[in-house]
């Protein structure tokens, strides 16, 4: 009955996987997996634990990063939430500076800044954002910023 529980958390973790499609919760699935493995082959309850613990990190740090691996030499994986952001243009609503400054970037209004010892940006114009750090997004002129992508 126990490994029960173990099968219903691994097929609750698969689910969630297909929402986050990050493979992260696939690998604690496959965990859950073994410890229903192991509670059905009578383990006690601390053992079955401990083979969950064991499986999922074998899986998520060794099996996780080649599979990502694989997925993009196939082809361009589509970046989600704001690593999408990247490379796309911002109007300034403010002086960008390496401390302060506004941008609009798809629709919503950001913190942003430039990068450290880079010139600051006028009010008004188009950027490009190079990089997102937390909430803040980290812009370059256009100019700049199309000469960053070209060195990539």
């Amino acid at each position: 009955m126990d490994s029960l529980w173990w099968y219903i958390g691994a097929l609750a973790l698969g689910i969630a996987e297909i929402f986050t499609l990050d493979l992260t919760l696939l690998m604690f699935a496959g965990g859950a997996l073994a410890g229903g493995v192991a509670a059905q082959l009578g383990a006690p309850l601390w053992l079955s634990i401990v083979v969950f613990a064991g499986v999922s990190s074998v899986l998520l740090f060794a099996v996780r990063p080649y599979l990502l691996r694989s997925l993009r030499k196939k082809g361009p994986v589509a970046e989600t939430n704001a690593a999408r952001l990247v490379g796309m243009e911002a109007f300034t609503l403010d002086e960008i500076t390496e401390r302060s400054g506004r941008v609009k970037l798809a629709g919503e209004v950001w913190t942003a800044r430039t990068r450290e010892d880079a010139p600051t940006i006028a009010e008004g114009v188009d950027a490009v954002v190079i990089e997102i750090k937390g909430a803040t997004a980290i812009v370059a002129s256009n100019a700049a910023g199309q000469a960053a992508e070209k060195e990539e």
